[in-house]
């Protein structure tokens, strides 16, 4: 038994006695649920799903991060391959059921998520769901912030919660064996996946429809009505009705794990629009850690929440603490997470550890022998089991994102003394340890049982080809740079209306100041510079290496290259960031690849550079982008928030900001990516083909003795003062307008799951 652990057994006196759920503060209500089941792994999810919608009649509902029609649902046994696509079986129950409704809701992700993601159904390419199969995305979150919750609803009646989309590279089986050759994608395998749903049937069930539907009008402004909700029809459809309510929908193939028990369900909304958000999910695992008598058994995607590990790490410190066990995942995904979200982990980890002098903790993951060099057993679960008293399976993760910026949804049982709960809550605890170490579960148990501790059986059950080893913690980051890093797991948002805040408060807080005198040490710098590039003109060869036909020749050579079109493009990225001039780039394009190659290469160089800008407002924290925006664009910062694509045509021919501001804002901000470079493009296009066509004419006339067309070039040059003129004009007054209107229109939505207006009580 491991040093400082308690010689009580797990099982002695229930932690749950001192435990409750508050309505309001760690949850948002308790129902009952008739018939609850925990769904490990994504084959029995999927199953349950099918079989469930299958009776379905009225209403099916799905939530999640995300969504993918060619989802293979449904996998055989032994030399069958999976079948089942996810689209089609929803089209087919709406063909097949006159009177049910599909409603689909994912959110609006950016494009940079776009690699793993369909194409949107409402844009007529692929995936063409049936009229009553309705699907729509929930841009509604603040910038940064994500829909993560996953929920499915059956008619109101059965409901699935946990972390499992309904999107590809889900299915798995708990087997997770290396070799699987079902598990792939489009042809290509990917790494054993393991995560969890809870199954609930009955008012838990009805709550979570609620819950999705107050999702839904947020998103779209429109009011779903329950499936129970009368509706007009003849007294045949009406007596079938009334016989479709009385039916489960439960599936029949799905064992329950508990019966007739009350659930909670907590949530995580973002404060966004006027609303201060929902932190349920938070509070309750705060309970829940303070709750534990014995121990903690935690499998997470992620471990990087400052208050979570706050309170962990105060229960480590106790001399008589719980034990404790996080099971996490070994890998990152992508270099990114790697350089973010695994060195946070890695630093909270450090803090547990340096906590527990009296080896209470242990933080592992799963490993199975065959698996690919790089890759490892994907812990996607997000739950939590306290001592044989309370099990917790949810969508959040122990992320600061999921406490307090992302919609989250989690639903917990507490068994409260009875002891079918608890048996129930042991036997599932024991089914997870059995499938990460190899082991039958109910060797598992035995060894708890003998051993009373966690910690000795996972030492106990140790073997070679699978089983849970220590993580060993990454490698050392400065403090600085984490605190950098940390932007990368924001715990509230940066909202449109805040950042304008923001940007406004820099004017209102600012004192007057006095009037300033004449900068004379900047005009005699200005006057140093000037003379002595005059004097490298006149007495240096300057102005001969600097001939106008020499640097012709010099471009034209350059542009035989093979790789100048790549370093012509790539120039404009570093051009835009100094701030240098961009119209002698393009001159210079123009001179060495003719007008037309010219003009080609500087608008795919503009929107590159552009795209930079825009990824790097992306990543960067509120109080860069107000020091790099200053008051530039306290003015527009409302007209890019109501007209992102006009407004960034604009803003990109009308120099009111530096384009590298431009961009990070517009980043910052949230402007869609599609919106930003279609407006940089159309709002760069005059500039550029002025650039263009007056190098052109001047090409011509040094090098052919041509004439130069001023009635070409007066004519584009007016077209773009025009244009330019009535732009800033626009800008401007469209500002004002919704400065001005900003008190009487108010706001038109509301955080997550705010006005479900019935009230209810534990």
């Amino acid at each position: 038994m491991p040093a400082g652990s308690s010689n009580r057994k797990l099982s002695d006196a229930p932690s749950d006695a001192a435990f409750s759920f508050e309505p309001g503060r760690n949850c948002w209500c308790v129902e009952q649920a008739t018939r609850a089941a925990f769904l490990v792994d994504g084959d029995a999810y999927f199953k349950a799903f099918v079989a469930a919608a299958r009776k379905a009649q009225r209403s099916i509902l799905i939530a999640g991060w995300d969504f993918h029609s060619r989802t293979r649902i449904l996998c055989g046994g032994e030399g069958s391959d999976c079948d089942l696509e996810l689209g089609d079986f929803l089209n087919r129950l709406a063909q097949e059921r006159r009177d049910l409704e599909i409603h689909i809701l994912i959110w609006d992700y950016p494009m940079i998520f776009g690699m793993d993601r369909e194409w949107a159904p409402i844009y007529g390419l692929g995936w063409k769901p049936h009229r009553r199969v309705h699907f729509r995305y929930d841009n509604t979150h603040p910038v940064g912030g994500s829909h993560h919750q996953k929920v499915v609803v059956i008619d109101d009646n059965v409901a699935f919660n946990g972390g499992i989309d309904l999107t590809c590279r889900r299915w798995d089986t708990c087997a997770h064996d290396a070799h699987d050759r079902l598990r792939k994608y489009e042809g290509m395998p990917y790494p054993p996946f393991h995560d969890m749903m809870m199954a609930v049937e009955g008012d838990a069930a009805r709550a979570l429809g609620d819950l999705v539907r107050e999702r839904w009008r947020i998103a779209t402004g429109d009011r779903l009505r329950p499936p129970t909700a009368p509706r007009r029809m003849d007294w045949a459809r009406r007596q079938r009705a009334v016989k479709q309510r009385a039916e489960s929908r439960w599936p029949e193939e799905l064992a329950p794990d508990i019966c007739d028990v009350p659930v909670a369900i907590s949530r995580t909304s973002p404060p966004v629009n006027g609303h201060s958000g929902t932190r349920e999910v938070e509070a309750l695992y705060i309970d829940m850690i303070a709750a534990a008598r014995h121990s903690i058994y935690l499998e997470n995607q992620y471990f990087t929440a400052e208050k979570i590990g706050a309170a962990i790490e105060a229960r480590l410190a106790e001399p008589e603490g719980p034990e404790i066990i996080l099971v996490l995942r070994k890998l990152s995904h992508g270099w990114l997470e790697e350089l973010t979200m695994e060195a946070l982990r890695t630093r909270l980890i450090e803090r547990l550890k340096a906590a527990d002098s009296r080896g209470r903790l242990k933080v592992v993951y799963p490993y199975i022998e065959g698996l690919t060099e790089g890759t490892c057993i994907d812990i996607h679960s997000k739950m939590i089991i306290v001592d044989d008293a309370i099990v917790r399976i949810g969508s959040a993760n122990i992320a600061n994102r999921s406490m307090g910026l992302d919609t989250e949804c989690d639903l917990t049982i507490a068994a409260d003394g009875r002891e079918d709960v608890q048996e129930a809550i042991r036997a599932l605890r024991a089914s997870l340890l059995g499938e990460h170490l190899g082991q039958p579960p109910e060797r598992v148990q035995e060894v708890i049982s003998r051993t009373g501790s966690l910690c000795s059986t996972l030492v106990e059950l140790q073997q070679d080809s699978r089983t849970l080893r220590d993580l060993e913690g990454g490698a050392q980051t400065s403090e600085g740079l984490l605190n950098v890093l940390s932007v990368a797991d924001p715990e509230r948002p940066v909202g449109l209306s805040e950042l304008a805040k923001i940007f406004s408060a820099d004017d209102a807080a600012e004192p007057a100041r006095a009037p300033a005198g004449p900068a004379w040490g900047k005009i005699a710098l200005i006057a140093g510079v000037l003379i002595g590039l005059t004097a490298l003109w006149q007495l240096t060869p300057l102005s001969e290496l600097l001939d106008a036909q020499r640097i012709i020749a010099w471009a034209q050579a350059f542009g035989g290259l093979w790789w100048a079109p790549i370093v012509t493009i790539l120039a404009y990225t570093p051009a835009c960031l100094v701030m240098f001039p961009r119209a002698p780039i393009t001159l210079f394009a123009v001179v060495a690849f003719g007008p037309w190659l010219g003009f080609t290469y500087a608008m795919l160089g503009l929107e590159f550079a552009a795209w930079s800008t825009y990824a790097a407002g992306q990543q960067l924290d509120r109080d860069t982008v107000r020091r790099l925006a200053g008051r530039k664009l306290n003015d527009i910062i409302q007209v890019l928030r109501r007209r992102g694509l006009i407004a960034i045509t604009a803003l990109r021919l009308v120099p009111l900001a530096p384009f590298s501001v431009e961009g990070v804002v517009a980043g910052a901000v949230g402007i869609k990516l599609w919106h930003f470079l279609l407006g940089s493009a159309i709002g760069m296009l005059p500039g550029t083909l002025v650039a263009t066509v007056f190098g052109d004419q001047l090409h011509g006339a040094l090098i052919e003795s041509g004439h130069i067309n001023y009635w070409l070039l007066g004519s584009v040059l007016l077209a773009t003062a025009l244009a330019t003129w009535w732009v800033r004009r626009w800008l401007l007054t469209s500002a004002r307008q919704l400065r001005a209107g900003a008190d009487g229109v108010g706001e038109q939505r509301i955080s997550a799951n705010h006005g479900v207006g019935r009230a209810r009580e534990a």
